[in-house]
């Protein structure tokens, strides 16, 4: 077996696991932490920031962009192969997926953090922060899809 289908597999599979997780985000995890009063969710949310970045994380949305960087390259020098297209698409969309975590939500994230769950200060820019965190997670959710689907298409091609 070549290394390209190795490699356009484990694109599809990275981008659909990080999919998945941010799926999560947006379908229970913070409705479940919009339902609490604002000092709980603030605070639970400010835990789960400083938990994310763990290396098993952090290696895999890692690993699938440079997988993804890489079978992008390889499909934009080699356009005459099956399936370049959706590798492109592919491509694109896992990398717009993490342009706007680091833009939009890690921002979003580094603000919260500085402050104290307890004031109200922290309980004005909650309401504010979750409805943008959210609107941002659903896009980078939709990326991390189409790029999992758009893999999977190039494989069968």
């Amino acid at each position: 077996m070549s290394w390209r289908p190795v490699a356009i597999g484990a694109a599809a599979v990275g981008s659909g696991l990080v999919g998945g997780v941010m799926f999560g985000f947006s379908s229970f995890v913070m409705p479940a932490l919009r339902r609490l009063p604002p000092v709980q969710g603030i605070s639970a949310m400010q835990s789960i920031n400083r938990q994310a970045p763990t290396f098993a994380f952090m290696s895999l949305i890692g690993a699938t962009a440079v997988v993804s960087a890489g079978v992008g390259i390889h499909a934009a020098l080699n356009r005459d192969e099956p399936g370049t297209a959706w590798i492109a698409t592919g491509t694109v969309a896992y990398l717009a997926a993490l342009a706007i975590t680091g833009g939009f939500n890690v921002p979003r994230n580094d603000r919260l953090a500085t402050f104290d769950a307890t004031t109200p200060a922290a309980a004005d820019y909650w309401s504010t922060f979750v409805s943008e965190w959210v609107a941002g997670n659903h896009v980078r959710t939709v990326c991390c899809i189409v790029a999992a689907v758009s893999y999977t298409a190039a494989l069968r091609s």
